[in-house]
């Protein structure tokens, strides 16, 4: 088990330097994706978890795209609505003649909007720039009151969503002055919101991180589904924190209230409060899926942390275990990167000490599909010998499709492949190389 001690993220913290922490993170992916969606006759609607740049992307790396390629200044109308100059425009019938009254050509123009669930009846108001033949809307909403399931609501198929992460490790680095290594150390620790990565000290990213998990997500979570007991809430974030990447189900979670706690808690309190998590983008649920009878397999299932640092935050930055904050950042890369993730299972059989015929389960930690793409990935952190790394390649071994399998550790001198055609790569070359997957 490997802790990584918080003294030595303090040594590597004025790596910092005044000129990176002023420099623009570059969120290239995002941007190219907005760009794609341009003119489709949809509103774009960026959703992600607070903090995690959305503003950011629209305002400031879209809104200079747009500049540097020809259009106007007053052909981009932006708005934020959580600005209390702006606070007068969160009345929709201020502010549907006020853009409108901007709109003064035939000119294509690009409406921006900030928090627009601040806006009253902003489903009507947004329909109704919909139907302007020369105008493009983007928006922001605070995932308190704008998830995804609420777009599909309130927009009817006529939102297009682009959900938002926070930074990867890739984008992480492209701001930090110093190695990948030292990087690696800060990145396990604080994780990726990019207000947390700007920050020069580890006192200040702890504070930072602490109090965005406490007085935001939490109350945010508890104040929109009227949360009764909001002390059990939190200890159920804190038994996920202590058990990432751990299979769980709401029926184990309440005997573990019960046994350790000395709570009853019902099955379905937990399963809203899962669902409240999941929906707030806090955490990210992984269903198991049995790749030889392919089918999904409800329960139990796994949870990982949209943040590590929020994660680490939650647990006052003890038990930070590096093998299982890795499988944490290995699939948040991989949502990243689009692919749809499950946890694979393998079924095979075999005879015990006593030759009789036994069935067991063999695990491979991601199923990553997109189209017509699959990979199965296994997280092994450290493979000191061949004994080990027959272990980690185990259930690998028994799947008899093509599709390609890699086996990612904390590090490797380079990528390589095994007698059985099994790609092993550090976690290095995996994040910092966005084609890693088809090395």
């Amino acid at each position: 088990m490997c802790i990584i001690a918080i003294e030595k993220s303090e040594k590597n913290m004025q790596k910092f330097s005044v000129e990176a922490r002023a420099l623009e993170i570059r969120r290239d992916y995002y941007l190219k994706k907005l760009i794609s969606k341009k003119h489709n006759g949809l509103i774009k609607v960026i959703t992600g978890m607070r903090r995690c740049g959305k503003s950011y992307l629209l305002f400031t790396i879209f809104r200079n795209y747009l500049l540097e390629t020809g259009v106007p200044a007053d052909h981009i109308i932006d708005m934020a609505f959580d600005s209390y100059e702006n606070k007068k425009y969160r009345n929709p019938d201020v502010l549907y003649p006020h853009i409108k009254n901007q709109i003064s050509d035939h000119g294509m123009y690009y409406i921006l909007l900030d928090e627009v669930q601040l806006l009253g009846d902003f489903e009507s108001v947004l329909n109704g720039f919909m139907r302007m033949p020369n105008v493009d809307v983007y928006v922001t909403g605070s995932n308190a009151k704008f998830l995804s399931k609420d777009i599909i609501t309130e927009f009817r198929g006529r939102g297009d969503e682009l959900h938002m992460s926070p930074l990867s490790f890739r984008e992480f680095m492209s701001v930090y002055d110093g190695n990948k290594y030292d990087g690696w150390n800060e990145y396990v620790l604080y994780g990726g919101l990019p207000l947390t990565v700007l920050l020069p000290t580890a006192e200040q990213k702890i504070e930072f991180l602490k109090r965005l998990f406490d007085e935001t997500y939490i109350n945010d979570i508890v104040g929109r589904h009227r949360i009764r007991n909001k002390d059990e809430f939190e200890e159920l974030i804190n038994i996920l924190s202590s058990s990432i990447g751990s299979l769980t189900n709401p029926k184990k979670l309440a005997d573990t209230f019960k046994t350790k706690k000395g709570k009853k808690i019902s099955v379905n309190t937990i399963t809203n409060y899962l669902d409240y998590l999941c929906d707030a983008f806090v955490v990210s649920r992984a269903t198991r899926y049995d790749i030889k009878g392919k089918k999904y397999i409800d329960t139990p299932q796994k949870y990982y942390f949209s943040d590590v640092g929020l994660r680490n935050a939650r647990i006052n930055f003890r038990q930070i275990e590096e093998n299982h904050t890795m499988e944490n950042i290995l699939y948040n890369e991989l949502l990243s990167r689009d692919f749809n993730v499950d946890v694979g299972l393998v079924m095979v059989s075999g005879k015990d000490s006593d030759g009789k015929l036994v069935r067991k389960q063999l695990e491979v930690d991601f199923v990553c599909n997109k189209g017509s793409k699959r990979y199965y990935i296994q997280s092994a952190f450290v493979i000191p010998d061949e004994a080990k790394m027959q272990q980690e390649s185990n259930s690998l071994r028994r799947i008899d499709d093509s599709f390609k399998k890699i086996i990612v550790v904390k590090d490797t001198p380079a990528p390589w492949y095994t007698e059985e055609g099994i790609l092993v790569i550090s976690v290095y070359d995996f994040l910092l190389n966005a084609d890693s997957l088809d090395l």
